[in-house]
């Protein structure tokens, strides 16, 4: 009896880690409306040759807001109790870095891409077993999301201490949100894949010898 008690409650567990996946999701996809919005805005006055690029990430940060939307109420999700802030702080953060130039709007770019792509790794690899399905709507906007990093990172021509000092400022913002908008469960899925990396690695090592 006590066996069936834990397992009901670990199922129970994954469940609402499984709904705060889709909840931060949707909040971030939601965030990224809101940087690209504001970027575009200034850049239509001020750097007209990044306006297509723009456009067209802010089409897909839709598109990927839309499929997370979609996906709460199957799981019994919500949208994030902390959207005000991912609404304000991403508009903000999309104004200033436009105001700051092409090299504000790409430092940002890199910044939030490289973390949302270190955050869906880590929700894969949660997911793979316990919702195929959701893994397979993180898979199916993975390579659009790198695709930004990768034109962001192209066109990041200043590596100096001033654009460092914005990536790592908004990697931290963003990582915060993201551990406010699922309760921690962020770093336990984090632990827990460099806990599998290790344990392959032994494994590798050992049938090598």
């Amino acid at each position: 009896m006590l066996q069936v008690e834990v397992q009901r409650e670990t199922t129970l567990r994954e469940a609402l880690t499984i709904a705060r996946i889709v909840k931060v999701n949707h909040a971030g996809e939601f965030g990224a409306i809101r940087i690209y919005s504001a970027q575009v805005l200034v850049a239509r006055r001020l750097w007209p040759d990044c306006v297509p690029a723009l456009s067209e990430m802010l089409a897909d940060e839709r598109r990927h807001c839309t499929l997370f939307r979609g996906a709460m109420s199957a799981r019994k999700s919500r949208p994030c109790r902390v959207m005000q802030f991912w609404s304000y702080g991403g508009w903000m953060l999309g104004f200033l870095t436009a105001l700051l130039g092409r090299q504000g709007i790409w430092a940002c770019t890199a910044a939030v891409e490289a973390v949302v792509h270190r955050h869906l790794d880590d929700q894969l690899h949660f997911l793979k077993e316990r919702d195929p399905e959701l893994a397979g709507i993180i898979l199916s906007i993975r390579d659009e999301e790198i695709a930004h990093l990768r034109h962001a990172e192209e066109r990041l021509v200043s590596r100096n201490v001033a654009s460092r000092s914005l990536r790592a400022v908004i990697s931290m913002a963003t990582d915060c949100l993201i551990w406010l908008s699922t309760w921690g469960d962020s770093t336990r899925m984090a632990r827990a894949l460099k806990r599998e990396a290790a344990r392959l690695a032994d494994d590798m090592h050992a049938s090598s010898r």
